[in-house]
């Protein structure tokens, strides 16, 4: 007869830490940069202009242990600077933060809505002060 032992329970702190889950690596030029982003209800909101970083130290020497993470994507008024050259000031650009993006694909999309975002703001002036006004600005066509 063979006797047949329950195993031991462990206690948390003997308990090895659990797996690291992989971060995706991304290609901002091609995953993120001049992509649409659409809101919870599919509302075209922005387009994504650049991008914000942490832990970026030396960008010639960057450190594989401590990779940077992508913490914002940044929208604003561009057109300027792609066409003349240079780069608008971070004051230009609004933030949507990382944590809003619910999934990426062809397009970028969010999970909240695109008023809740100041990232609109432009947008809503146009469409509440002179689209409004037009003559059958106001309705959506069927």
């Amino acid at each position: 007869m063979t006797r047949h032992r329950t195993p031991r329970r462990r206690r948390l702190d003997e308990l090895a830490p659990p797996p690291r889950i992989a971060a995706q690596e991304l290609d901002a030029q091609l995953d993120l940069l001049d992509r649409q982003v659409l809101d919870r209800d599919r509302v075209q909101t922005t387009t994504v202009d650049d991008i914000e970083l942490t832990d970026v130290a030396d960008p010639a020497n960057p450190d594989p242990a401590r990779p940077p993470e992508l913490t914002a994507l940044l929208t604003g008024p561009v057109l300027g600077t792609r066409i003349f050259g240079g780069r608008p000031p971070e004051s230009r650009f609004e933030r949507i933060p990382w944590t809003d993006v619910s999934e990426m694909g062809t397009v970028i999309r969010l999970g909240v809505a695109a008023d809740s975002l100041d990232a609109t703001w432009a947008e809503r002036w146009v469409r509440d002060r002179i689209i409004a006004r037009i003559p059958g600005g106001t309705h959506d066509p069927q």
